[in-house]
């Protein structure tokens, strides 16, 4: 080959060296730039998904109609689809009206036989039942309802006014008006409860169905009430039939328990000023209480055992209205929400659960008389007092979430005290959603804590073992062998975890404990001990190959544990070590807990630890650890003096992906753990992380729900965990790297 061609031939070898550098410089770094972007779509996906969470309500004008009415109005309300509204006047005269465009669609009178209307009840805007207080001393049950067609394949809902107990009133009191009015309808029984003459006066009819015609009868019964000491301004029956609230005007009240028929508690509404109105808010359980000087409250029952009757009506929040007292308070048909109209039209909407006051607007209507609210709570209808009837689109789609609600204690309903609580569903429609990210939070941290605790001494030492004081051929089959673990998946850690390792410590706990003090123990007893034989028996077994002499030890000892474990458990705890720990240490024990997700979850990390601490131990350039022992150190002390500290921002990096696998781990915990979510250190009780709470959940819920919604939040919030981690590992990393990189 002549010399030209030898040239040639290293120029063409030269360029496609030089393009094979360029196309996999251009590949890796396509690659990096693909992985960014791909993180930031999830960064941003997360965004596009809980964004509509923090979009404030808004309100939008609508039509304006006139009433045609004689009287004002004692009730408005709305069908389902807010397309029809029905109103109440104070002579008895109801109103259906098409609200697309005001039409009256028709006008029925009811049967008060020329009495007149003193008082007004309504059972509950899902029943759509309500009674009239009567001057005569009766009580008259009606109710709107709303019956739905599709003649020639289009919907047509047709109002109607209907008397679920017939158009005869209910005799209350003999004679005496009705002054105010209760009632509550439920399967078993219909209660009415008034005030006449400053007294309480209540009725209740038993229903009993007939087993093959289904006719219901009604047995009447006297309700044996207690004398009051307050004069009445409204009165209120919670929906269980329990509880009886009287209101007096000065903001007085009496809480009377139906069953022993005593007055329970007693006390004051506010501070200063007299009451407005009271609502039931949706369940029956809160009342929400409105004074004249413009402030509502949250009031409940809770249990007191420093109380004789044993409960206490607490109350629970404070909302301020803009511009003074309300003149009309309503309440959402399906959620914790209420809105609020001043007498000078100022609109407020508020939901209780995350204390939060959504809107505040003025109508423009001037003076408010009284208001409804749709079912889907996206429509308002207000009366003003000249009589006309005003319409107003509603947005507001997610009240429930706040800052306090996710991280801070909340005082539910039906709970004796502020909590923390993540509950998203329950069985019935009244249930009050409980979105506290803090039992999510501290049961992600409990896990990976536990997690790194058994993963991370094991896997650090087993690494600086295998890297720094094993055989090179011992090391070739172990090193292997340990990364080979990480194959196995975490489903089936997670099943053997639940399904066989749970039920085994269980029945096993003096094993584990013993475990825990004999098995170093041990260790060192057979260390110690293998130092004391003579040395020529000692040279039978190479340096580096000693640790195989351990795995006999080990097993022995955990054989041991095992089985005296039952004659431990009948010698020193009566034969029930759990029942020793609940009953007389006070530790409550579930039997899938953060011992055994501690264990499952550590043999998952333990791999992934020991693989890159082991890398970054075994990279340590060999003449650091030949000179320092060369200038007389020992192993040992070349190892904490010289290798470690090279080594270190490898093994800080192995423990902090280590954490990280630890934290997102979804599988183990979510068969290991019982998926309770609850804020208790207990290392034998259980817990429920973010990423496993989002598996359980995500495919249940309703998409674009705020459950659906607080879903991806919770993802955020762990994407945002991890990248807060890895950035202060990162940076940590950096700073060991520049101090020990010039050894």
């Amino acid at each position: 080959m002549s010399q030209s061609e030898v040239r040639a031939t290293a120029t063409a070898y030269q360029q496609w060296r030089q393009a094979k550098n360029v196309i996999t410089a251009t590949t890796i770094t396509a690659g990096g730039i693909g992985v960014l972007f791909a993180i930031l779509l999830i960064f941003f996906y997360l965004l596009y998904e809980i964004m509509p969470l923090f979009r404030s309500a808004s309100v939008q004008e609508g039509i304006e109609f006139e009433a045609n009415a004689n009287a004002p109005a004692l009730y408005l309300a709305m069908e389902e689809q807010a397309e029809i509204a029905f109103r109440l006047g104070e002579t008895g005269e109801a109103k259906f009206y098409q609200l697309s465009d005001g039409t009256l669609l028709s006008t029925t009178d009811l049967p008060l036989n020329g009495v007149d209307i003193l008082s007004f009840a309504l059972e509950s805007e899902e029943s759509r039942i309500f009674a009239l207080g009567l001057s005569d001393g009766n009580v008259l049950i009606a109710k709107h309802d709303y019956r739905i067609s599709y003649p020639n394949d289009k919907r047509l809902i047709s109002p109607k006014l209907s008397y679920p107990y017939g158009e005869s009133a209910f005799t209350l009191s003999n004679g005496l008006a009705v002054e105010q009015i209760a009632i509550s309808d439920s399967d078993e029984s219909l209660l009415i409860i008034g005030v006449s003459n400053g007294k309480l006066l209540g009725r209740r009819w038993i229903k009993e169905e007939d087993f093959l015609s289904e006719e219901v009868t009604l047995s009447e019964e006297e309700v044996q009430l207690p004398k009051l000491d307050i004069t009445p301004n409204q009165v209120l029956i919670d929906p269980g039939q329990r509880w009886l609230y009287v209101l007096g005007s000065d903001g007085g009240f009496r809480l009377i328990d139906l069953r022993k028929q005593t007055v329970a508690d007693r006390g004051y509404l506010f501070d200063t000023g007299s009451l407005s109105q009271a609502r039931f808010l949706l369940g029956g359980i809160s009342l929400m209480v409105a004074s004249d000087h413009g402030a509502v409250g949250q009031w409940f029952v809770v249990r007191d055992k420093a109380r004789e009757s044993g409960y206490r009506l607490q109350a629970v929040r404070h909302f301020d209205i803009p511009n003074g007292g309300s003149a009309a308070l309503v309440t959402e048909h399906r959620r914790k929400g209420f809105a609020s109209v001043s007498s000078d039209g100022q609109l407020a909407l508020f939901y209780t659960t995350s204390h939060r006051r959504l809107l505040s607007k003025d109508l423009s209507v001037g003076s408010v008389q009284t208001m409804a609210i749709s079912p889907r709570a996206n429509k308002l209808l207000i009366e003003t007092s000249g009589g006309s009837l005003k319409t107003f689109a509603l947005h507001n789609e997610h009240p429930e979430l706040s800052w306090s609600a996710l991280w801070s204690k909340v005082w539910y309903e039906s709970y004796p005290e502020p909590d923390y609580v993540w509950q998203s569903s329950a069985a019935n429609n009244d249930f009050e959603a409980k979105y506290s990210f803090a039992p999510l939070a501290f049961g992600t941290l409990k896990a990976a804590f536990y997690a790194m605790l058994v993963a991370a001494p094991l896997a650090i030492c087993a690494a600086i073992y295998t890297a720094y004081f094993m055989a090179p051929a011992l090391r070739q089959k172990t090193k292997p062998l340990i990364e080979l673990m990480e194959a196995l998946p975490t489903v089936i850690l997670g099943f053997l975890a639940g399904l066989w390792l749970a039920p085994f410590i269980e029945k096993n706990l003096p094993a584990v404990f013993s475990l825990f003090i004999l098995l170093p123990v041990g260790i060192l007893v057979f260390a110690w001990t293998w130092s004391r034989l003579p040395a020529n028996f000692r040279r039978h077994i190479p340096d580096g190959w000693h640790s195989l002499l351990l795995v006999p030890v080990v097993l022995a000892i955990v054989f041991v544990c095992v089985e005296s474990s039952a004659p431990i458990e009948r010698g020193l705890f009566d034969g029930d070590m759990r029942a020793w720990l609940t009953n007389d240490m006070g530790v409550s024990f579930d039997q899938r807990n953060a011992l055994v997700v501690g264990i499952a979850m550590g043999f998952a990390v333990i791999p992934t630890i020991f693989s890159i601490a082991e890398d970054a131990i075994f990279s340590v350039p060999k003449h650091l650890s030949y000179g320092s022992l060369a200038l007389g150190a020992t192993p040992w002390q070349s190892l904490v003096g010289v290798v470690m500290p090279t080594a270190s921002p490898g093994i800080f990096s192995a423990l902090m992906i280590g954490m990280g696998r630890a934290v997102g781990e979804t599988m183990i915990v979510l068969m290991a753990t019982g998926n309770t979510p609850i804020m208790d250190a207990n290392i034998f009780e259980g817990m429920r992380t973010l990423a496993a709470n989002i598996a359980v959940e995500i495919g249940e819920t309703e998409v674009d729900s705020s459950h659906y919604r607080v879903l991806f939040l919770a993802a955020f919030v762990l994407f945002i965990f991890t990248f807060v981690v890895n950035t202060i590992a990162e940076t940590v990393r950096q700073r060991l790297r520049t101090r020990y990189g010039n050894l």
